[in-house]
């Protein structure tokens, strides 16, 4: 014969025992201090070091700008001379004063029947771009010369000067 022996049985917690459990410890949401802090220090150290990446980019950039206006320059006293004895200064050859984004101002040095002497000039945060704050492009006959420098006196060495003109 077999005997039956009776199964323990379970009975379920009530359904008050959950709702009681989960008011007595709170859901906790959102960040603590430290771990705000991590965060903060990271995109400190990540933004130290992307910020002269950056810089060195925007300086390029604006070194176009006067790399652009100094050959229109360029073509403008080529213009100006076709027609006339001598090479003219930029009001004659209609030139701006400022490179079209404003951050190099340009002057003639000098102009004369043999050639001419153009310089752009960092302005505004562009000069903050020590080493090629001062472009010069200067027409002897048929020679053309690409300097560069911190000033209109200086001239930087053949390499640093290649990278300032984008060459």
């Amino acid at each position: 014969m077999t005997s039956l022996v009776p199964r323990p049985t379970f009975e379920p917690a009530p359904p008050f025992a959950a709702a009681a459990a989960s008011r007595a410890r709170p859901r906790q949401r959102g960040f603590t201090l430290v771990e705000t802090l991590v965060a903060v220090g990271i995109a400190g150290v990540l933004s130290s070091i992307a910020y002269p990446s950056l810089s060195g980019h925007l300086s390029r950039a604006r070194r176009a700008d006067a790399l652009v206006a100094l050959l229109q320059a360029q073509l403008a006293q080529e213009r100006f001379r076709a027609d006339h004895a001598s090479y003219g200064n930029l009001a004659d050859i209609g030139v701006r004063s400022t490179s079209t984004s404003g951050f190099y101002s340009l002057t003639v040095d000098s102009a004369d029947t043999a050639g001419y002497r153009l310089v752009a000039t960092a302005t505004g945060a562009q000069a903050r771009d020590t080493t090629c704050r001062t472009l010069r492009l200067e027409v002897t006959g048929s020679a053309i010369a690409y300097t560069s420098g911190a000033d209109a006196a200086t001239a930087n060495a053949a390499d640093i000067n290649r990278r300032c003109w984008n060459r």
